[in-house]
């Protein structure tokens, strides 16, 4: 009778996102309020198994050592690139057709040769606010100055919208004199930046299209029009655009490294794009005193929980990070 009241008590405790099982209910408690399990967290299409991340669900379905089961359905059923699985082999086929995403080919409307030597200003205005683009791509070339050539310097820009067409491009004329142009990397010679905008110029073209109308004090908490700001390396960008934005609306670091600045700003948009389409379930808002990863909760609260299901502690428990699917719901909130 001892042996089954433990295997009970065992399996009682048993995580409901990660499926770890603890001996003592408490500990099971301990685990969901540093885990910060929620609805978002990368979940197995055939167990339903929480991860951690993209990487550790890989590694549960394709990894070394995966779950023998759920791997041998994913060979026939699971797309390799997002993980998802699907009802038969034919769903799987044509959903690959639009999930392997392609090179960009064209700027718009706007052919890569005219885009290589001249400034275009696209217009945003009807695709703004709820009814329309909520991200902004953006990508810069830099050149090197000081006396080892060592120093960035923002010689080129480019934004895009969600649909990948140009808004904003301009080469920009340097702040300081440049004594590397990198051309290997950046294909930027002297001639491309002897005509180019001056730098403040450049710096209020940006901020009118990221504010969206907003004034400053209001892009600083949350809610709004400003636009969501997607690229790669953001942190050096603004950096070398003289530039900051809050750190509420950035989504990075998607990759490092330059190349064409179009092609960078649309990558960084369309795996944006992917990740903020991901649909998970609503979770009902709770003060933040009612989730069991809130600090300094008084033992009578702890007494609670270890009374609840492993299912309902779930329900109860949020992600320690913003999940970037909710761009999209509290933009139809707005």
């Amino acid at each position: 009778m001892d042996g089954r009241c433990d295997a009970s008590e065992t399996l009682r405790n048993k995580c409901a996102a990660c499926y770890k099982q603890y001996n003592k209910v408490e500990h099971l408690v301990e685990h969901i309020r540093v885990s910060y399990h929620s609805v978002h967290e990368p979940t197995c299409g055939i167990c339903k198994k929480h991860c951690r991340s993209f990487e550790s669900l890989r590694e549960h379905l394709i990894g070394p050592l995966p779950k023998v089961e759920c791997a041998r359905i994913f060979s026939t059923r699971g797309c390799s690139l997002c993980l998802n699985i699907f009802d038969c082999s034919n769903s799987l086929r044509r959903h690959r057709d639009t999930c392997q995403l392609s090179s960009p080919l064209l700027y718009g409307s706007i052919s890569r040769l005219s885009l290589s030597n001249m400034y275009v200003e696209g217009n945003l205005a009807s695709k703004n606010g709820r009814n329309g683009s909520q991200a902004v791509g953006l990508a810069c070339q830099v050149v090197g100055g000081g006396i080892d050539g060592s120093l960035n310097i923002c010689a080129r820009v480019c934004l895009v919208d969600e649909d990948e067409n140009v808004i904003f491009h301009s080469y920009v004329k340097p702040h300081i004199p440049v004594t590397n142009y990198r051309y290997e990397m950046t294909g930027i010679r002297a001639e491309h930046l002897r005509d180019a905008l001056p730098l403040k110029q450049v710096q209020k073209k940006i901020q009118d299209i990221l504010y969206n109308g907003e004034v400053l004090w209001r892009i600083r908490s949350k809610g709004g029009k400003a636009m969501v700001l997607v690229g790669h390396g953001l942190d050096q960008d603004l950096e070398c655009l003289l530039m900051d934005y809050p750190s509420h609306l950035i989504r990075y670091d998607i990759q490092s490294g330059i190349h064409d600045p179009y092609e960078d700003s649309v990558g960084a948009m369309r795996l944006y794009k992917r990740m903020h389409s991901q649909l998970h379930p609503t979770e009902d808002p709770l003060p933040p005193n009612a989730t069991i990863n809130s600090t300094n909760l008084p033992s009578w609260r702890l007494k609670e929980f270890e009374r609840m299901t492993p299912d309902a502690l779930l329900d109860i428990s949020r992600s320690d990070y913003y999940c970037w699917c909710l761009d999209s719901k509290q933009a139809l909130d707005y």
